[in-house]
């Protein structure tokens, strides 16, 4: 029998999840049921499916509630992340969510929460865990090849977006539709990556620019330095009006660092620590002697998405330990936080912070948010791949 999947939300991710489940997964899982508040959205897959093969709704309460599903994915707009999830886990349901796991940290906390009393599948879906740049990143870490890490720094400004692009639709880049810009929008499976790959901060120093560059209300770009407890730094800089972009990451640590760029993880590692040559070494600056490695790594993403819902499913049916566990979701959701918390308050911020006090930012924003923009054409972009510029 086939795990059968209902999608909330079939825009530009919903349909991409549902045109790799047909491509890729159709032996093991079953679309039996799709939602959206636009019908069109649902209907223009209807001749992908024979007759009565899946059942349409406009209310997400409704598919949950229908019988007709195992487990859901969800690709809503944000804020509705946390409360569909809450609803399926009540259910008995099996839940994917797309990222960010919410917009703020109290709701998402509500659904881990809930997520943990239901003890069903939970997986947030931070795709680039999957795949082969970040997995051989993850190892040299993991396996001490550059001994302890000391500092990352990541430019990515490949997120080239066009004033189009936020007027396709009404909730894009506002506080009250989506509940920030490119930290929340673009940049999730790289906060989730920085604190997978080196942990959360301790605290974090952010500077937000909010419409600087394009005509919305969010940040289109932002600089964020974060500090850790063992003395590890880390810069992250971002924005979305940059062309050409630059998407360089770099991890030093006592034993040399590793680069991941242009799909090429090049690893640097010295025959002994930098502490131990600074205090053995009579020379004023080196060099230590080292050795260089190459690997050509492909982001092979469209397998990797297909992976996340297939090691989803096998979770839930047979219990195989999740790529990306949904209640780690918070984490980079933390980050981008405490990042336009300490825009607002023009100070550092140490993690966690008080989730009420986030929220009351927040709340300022949305009420003189415009949600509704003009010249909104309401079209679904293909966005497979953005994520990996």
């Amino acid at each position: 029998m086939k795990f059968r999947v209902g999608i909330i939300g079939v825009g530009s991710m919903g349909s991409g999840h549902l045109k790799n489940i047909l491509k890729h997964l159709s032996n093991d899982i079953q679309i039996t049921a799709l939602c959206d508040i636009v019908p069109e959205q649902m209907y223009r897959h209807k001749e992908l499916f024979n007759d009565n093969d899946v059942a349409f709704f406009q209310n997400s309460s409704d598919l949950i509630l229908s019988g007709l599903v195992d487990g859901v994915i969800i690709a809503t707009p944000h804020y509705f992340h946390p409360d569909i999830a809450i609803e399926a886990f009540n259910a008995g349901l099996h839940v994917f969510c797309e990222k960010p796991a919410g917009v703020y940290t109290k709701q998402v906390k509500e659904m881990n929460k809930a997520a943990k009393k239901a003890n069903k599948a939970f997986q947030v879906n931070f795709v680039l865990r999957a795949t082969t740049p970040f997995k051989k990143l993850k190892e040299i870490i993991d396996t001490g090849k550059i001994g302890t890490v000391r500092r990352l720094t990541w430019i990515i400004t490949t997120w080239y977006r066009t004033q189009s692009y936020y007027n396709s639709a009404g909730w894009r880049a506002t506080w009250a539709g989506e509940g920030g810009g490119t930290l929340l929008n673009q940049n999730p499976h790289q906060l989730d990556l920085v604190q997978w790959l080196v942990g959360v901060p301790k605290r974090i120093r952010g500077f937000c620019y909010f419409g600087k560059r394009r005509n919305i209300e969010v940040e289109d770009e932002a600089t964020l330095y974060m500090e850790y407890d063992n003395g590890l730094t880390a810069t992250y800089i971002t924005c979305v009006s940059e062309f050409p972009g630059t998407n360089r990451l770099e991890i030093a640590g006592s034993k040399g660092k590793a680069v991941l760029e242009n799909n090429k993880v090049t690893l640097y590692t010295t025959a002994i620590t930098e502490d131990e040559f600074n205090l053995t070494t009579n020379t004023a600056a080196g060099p230590i002697p080292m050795k260089i490695e190459e690997y050509a790594v492909s982001s092979d993403i469209e397998l990797a998405q297909v992976e996340m819902v297939r090691n989803w499913m096998n979770s839930a049916l047979h219990g195989d330990k999740l790529i990306s566990y949904g209640e780690e979701g918070i984490n980079s959701l933390m980050i981008s936080n405490g990042a336009y918390l300490s825009s607002w308050e023009e100070s550092w911020i140490d993690l966690p912070f008080d989730d009420d006090r986030f929220l009351s930012e927040l709340n300022k924003r949305i009420e003189s948010s415009v949600f509704v923009k003009k010249n909104v054409s309401n079209i679904v972009l293909d966005t497979a791949g953005t994520y990996t510029k």
